[in-house]
């Protein structure tokens, strides 16, 4: 590269569509594609593909699900090479994954990294379980960019930032030296602000246990703690017994009994804390206990619905769902819950019933509409199904339900008189 082209990145890049003469290393996870495939595409268009930065390096892609941070938290050994190797003189330019699909102007499927997506969805994509997308949305971790009848739609790039912080904190990794790395990253990217604070509420998450009327409760897992460290506290002798110092879960029968002044609203936390550690039955009886002192609580009646499946109760749950619907008619989680429990316990036309409710509310809604494809080629009204598929693909490039409908396209396109089970 000459001085020119170096003093001048942008117009390089806008220069150099089909990446003739490119040396393209790629950092980080992608969030459109893996490595490999990545390499692919540098071939197709002109470049040569390289595992590692060096001194022939001349664009290096960091990817952008989550941070290009190692295992124990330090940025990525390509990134940091390249610093080593921009600051003595050699023409390395440093660019995030959106702007290198718009370089080649691919348009093969993988994640619109400008795209909103419902909690449903990204689960699939980033295996995460949708009670903990509502836990940091709870905790201020991860706001919705917009909400259409109770229905929160996220950025991508900041749920997928949010769960590796997470994962590198539950390794061990210090969140000093987190923090250390991600203002390094700031010299790169100007979305840093963001991310630190999620790791400064994570962090704040994974040390501290908090404290109410009852005692003390680990956030992280909704579940009560033992104190031994307060004055307060009165710790029962133990005889011949070593002393013991730190926190134990309380088991049931230690458990003290519930006061019955709490309101609504505190309630509904201890439910959905308890509901997120898995604990059904207790989360149970707290969101009964919630709905107790204010009925006309519609989340309440879901997540009670979610507890009671979770336990088994699929009956119970489905008329929870029913109850959250008759407080907010235009529930669409709710509704698409209703089909899919419909389905499940063998009523495929109730379930498409409720899909149809819920698309009336909100035509797209793209968990129902691929919800209804799914029930609608169960029995075998392939043609009805086609479209709700391709609406669906419009909304979610990857991911095992993306796969899923393009499949099921591909397979009416290879065979419209196919015959499916």
């Amino acid at each position: 590269m000459s001085e020119t082209e170096e003093e001048q990145p942008d117009q390089l890049l806008q220069g150099s569509p089909a990446l003739q003469g490119e040396r393209v290393v790629f950092t980080g996870t992608l969030a459109s594609m893996t490595h490999q495939k990545a390499g692919e595409f540098v071939e197709e268009h002109g470049g040569q593909a390289a595992q590692h930065v060096s001194r022939q390096t001349t664009l290096l892609v960091v990817g952008e699900e989550g941070w290009p941070l190692e295992a124990d938290g330090s940025p990525s050994v390509n990134l940091t090479h390249a610093q080593e190797l921009i600051a003595e003189g050699v023409a390395i330019q440093i660019i995030k994954e959106s702007d290198w699909l718009a370089l080649i102007e691919l348009r093969e499927p993988g994640v619109n990294v400008d795209q909103l997506y419902t909690p449903a969805m990204l689960t699939q994509m980033l295996d995460i379980p949708v009670g903990t997308i509502r836990r940091w949305e709870r905790q201020g971790l991860i706001k919705p960019a917009r909400k259409i009848y109770r229905l929160p739609y996220f950025s991508f790039q900041e749920v997928a930032s949010v769960r590796r912080l997470s994962q590198l904190l539950e390794s061990g990794v210090n969140p000093r030296e987190l923090e250390s790395s991600l203002q390094h990253l700031g010299k790169f990217f100007n979305e840093i602000d963001a991310p630190l604070s999620q790791l400064t509420l994570l962090a704040q998450d994974a040390q501290l246990l908090l404290k109410d009327e009852r005692g003390l409760i680990d956030p992280r897992q909704g579940q009560r703690v033992f104190d031994f460290g307060t004055a307060e506290t009165e710790v029962p002798e133990l005889a011949d017994e070593e002393t013991f110092e730190g926190t134990i879960e309380f088991t049931e029968h230690l458990k003290p009994a519930e006061p019955v002044d709490r309101s609504a609203d505190e309630w509904f936390d201890e439910g959905c804390q308890l509901l997120d550690a898995g604990e059904a039955k207790p989360a149970i009886e707290a969101f009964r206990l919630a709905l107790l002192g204010q009925p006309d609580m519609p989340e309440a009646h879901l997540h009670l619905a979610e507890a009671l499946y979770l336990d088994g109760k699929a009956e119970g749950a489905l008329e929870r769902y029913y109850a959250a619907v008759e407080w907010d008619h235009d529930y669409i989680e709710a509704w698409t819950q209703l089909g899919c429990l419909h389905n499940e316990l063998g009523d495929p036309e109730a379930a498409l019933q409720a899909f149809e409710i819920a698309l009336r509310v909100h035509p797209d809604y793209p968990d129902a509409h691929l919800h209804k494809a799914e029930v609608l080629h169960q029995l075998n009204r392939v043609e009805e199904a086609v479209p709700h598929w391709k609406i669906y693909l419009d909304f979610d490039e990857m991911g095992p339900w993306a796969d899923l409908a393009r499949q099921r396209l591909q397979e009416y396109d290879d065979g419209e008189d196919l015959q499916f089970p």
